[in-house]
C-alpha cells in the first residue's frame, strides 16, 4: 500500500492568470491558511474580511440568451469537456544504485508548476526506502520498494519546479555483496512536470463551456455570503491523472467513495495512478495563497458506466480526508429554472464555484432543460453555468436542497450533467 501525507501550496489569482510560483509547507495537522509571498503588483487587501461574492449584471435589456422553444432541437450538440492537459512527460534515463557514491538525484524544470518522477525499477534492501521531496524538505513523500509491473509506478507529485529523489538506507553497505548490490537500486524512466506560465499561456484551456462572460469565483468568496455552498465545496477534489491530465471528483456519502466521470477514470489501474487532492482552495477571495492540500492516491474502481459517464472509486488513506466532508444525491429530476451551483477545478485551478450566470435571466445559474439528451435520451440536465476543461466530474448542486442533482460532463453552452437519480440506481448497492 502506498502511504503519504502531503501538504501543498500554490497561488490563486496568480494561478488563474498563469503567473507566480508555488510554496510548499511543513507537514502539520493544522488547517489555518498559510502565508505566502504575493506578486509585487498584487492589490492590497484586508485578509480578515471576505470580499462579497462577485455577481454579473445582466445585459441592459434584462434578457437572457435565446432558448429553444419546447419541442425544438437544442441550440447545438453537447461536447464532452474531457481531461484537461496541464503538463508534459519528459523521457529520462537515470539510475540511483547502492554502489553509487551519491544517494540523491534531482529533477529541475525551471518554472514548472509541479514535478512527478516515474519509476521503472524499485529494488531496495529490506527496511530501505525513497523520499521524493522539494529541495527544502517541506513537502516529502515516502516510496517503498517492491517489484514493478511493466507499467512501472508514479511517485506523488511535488509542487514547484524541482523534485529530489533520495535513497535512505538503514545500514552500512554490507561487505562482499557488491555483485548483488549492483543489481539493486532505483530507475527513473520519465518525469511528468507541469506547464510553465509561458507554456500555459500558449495552451489556453478550452473555453467552449464558458457561456457569455466567465462568472465563476473562488470558492472562498462565498464563505460569508453562502456558507453552505462554501462548506459543500470542500468535498470536491482535484484529480491529477497519469501525471499530466486533470478532472474533478467529489466524495459521495460518508464512506470511502469518490465519484467522477467515466471519461476521466475507467479501471482500478487508472485510479491507482491518480492523485486525489482535497482542500486545494484559495485562502482569500481574489488572493494568491491557498490552503494546504491533502493528497491521497486513488485505489479501486467499484462501478463505472460509459452511457451515464460515471466512475465510482475509493482512495487510499481515507482517514486523512474524512474531515473534508461529503455530498449527497438529490434523487429527483430538477425543475426547469431551478437554481444551481457547481464547485469545480476548472483547468485544475483551486476550487471555484459557478453560481452566477450572465446568460440566465435572473443572473444566477439555473436548469435550462431537465430532459436534455446526453449519451442517451433525457439522461442529462442542461444549464448555462460556466465550466472549463478540468471541470469534468464536478457535482451540480441544487440551491434549494444543497444536494447533487447531476454529474457534470458536457460543454457546449448549454453545458450538461448526467442526472443523479439515474446514477444512484446503478451505484446504490456500492455506497
Amino acid at each position: 500500500m502506498r502511504r503519504t501525507v502531503a501538504l501543498v501550496a500554490g497561488v490563486c489569482a496568480a494561478v488563474l492568470a498563469g503567473a507566480a510560483g508555488t510554496t510548499a509547507y511543513a507537514l502539520t495537522g493544522r488547517e489555518t491558511a498559510p502565508a505566502v509571498q504575493k506578486p509585487a503588483d498584487a492589490a492590497a487587501a484586508d485578509p480578515t474580511q471576505d470580499a462579497p461574492a462577485p455577481r454579473r449584471v445582466v445585459a441592459a435589456d434584462g434578457g437572457a440568451a435565446p432558448r429553444a422553444a419546447a419541442g425544438e432541437p437544442e441550440r447545438q450538440a453537447p461536447r464532452q469537456v474531457g481531461r484537461e492537459r496541464i503538463g508534459v512527460i519528459e523521457p529520462i534515463q537515470r539510475v540511483l544504485g547502492y554502489l553509487d557514491t551519491e544517494r540523491t538525484m534531482t529533477f529541475r524544470y525551471p518554472g514548472a508548476a509541479y514535478v512527478k518522477p516515474h519509476f521503472n525499477r524499485l529494488l531496495l534492501l529490506p527496511g530501505d526506502y525513497l523520499t521524493v521531496s522539494d529541495p527544502s524538505g517541506q513537502e516529502v513523500h515516502r516510496v517503498d520498494g517492491g517489484l514493478l509491473d511493466s507499467a512501472g509506478r508514479w511517485a506523488m507529485s511535488v509542487s514547484g519546479d524541482t523534485a529530489v529523489v533520495e535513497l535512505h538506507t538503514s545500514r552500512p553497505d554490507p561487505l562482499g555483496l557488491s555483485s548483488t548490490l549492483a543489481q539493486l537500486g532505483v530507475g527513473v524512466d520519465k518525469v511528468a512536470r507541469g506547464y510553465t506560465a509561458d507554456e500555459r499561456k500558449a495552451t489556453e484551456p478550452r473555453t467552449e463551456s464558458v457561456c457569455g462572460g466567465d462568472d465563476k469565483s473562488d470558492a472562498v468568496c462565498y464563505r460569508s455570503s453562502d456558507p453552505v455552498a462554501y462548506e459543500r465545496s470542500k468535498a470536491v477534489t482535484r484529480l491529477l491523472i497519469n501525471g499530466n491530465e486533470l478532472c474533478t471528483g467529489w466524495r459521495i456519502g460518508p464512506n470511502n467513495r469518490v465519484l467522477t466521470n467515466n471519461h476521466c477514470l475507467v479501471t482500478s489501474r487508472d485510479a491507482y495512478d491518480t492523485e486525489v487532492w482535497f482542500n486545494y482552495q484559495c485562502a482569500q477571495c481574489g488572493g494568491h495563497s491557498v490552503f494546504r492540500s491533502t493528497k491521497v492516491w486513488g485505489d479501486r474502481v467499484l462501478s463505472t458506466d460509459e452511457t451515464l459517464d460515471y466512475t465510482l472509486f475509493t482512495v487510499e488513506d481515507f482517514e486523512a480526508v474524512k474531515k473534508f466532508g461529503y455530498l449527497q444525491l438529490d434523487l429527483r429530476r430538477p425543475a426547469r429554472g431551478e437554481e444551481l451551483y457547481i464547485p469545480q477545478h476548472p483547468s485544475g485551478d483551486p476550487t471555484m464555484i459557478a453560481m452566477d450566470s450572465d446568460e440566465d435571466a435572473n443572473g444566477t445559474c439555473a436548469v435550462d432543460n431537465p430532459t436534455y439528451t446526453g449519451y442517451a435520451k433525457a439522461t442529462d440536465v442542461s444549464y448555462l453555468c460556466d465550466t472549463e476543461g478540468g471541470s469534468s466530474g464536478s457535482p451540480v448542486l441544487s440551491k434549494s436542497t444543497d444536494k447533487v442533482v447531476a454529474l457534470h460532463h458536457f460543454g457546449g453552452c448549454p453545458n450538461s450533467g448526467v442526472r443523479a437519480d439515474l446514477i444512484y440506481n446503478k451505484i446504490k448497492s456500492q455506497l
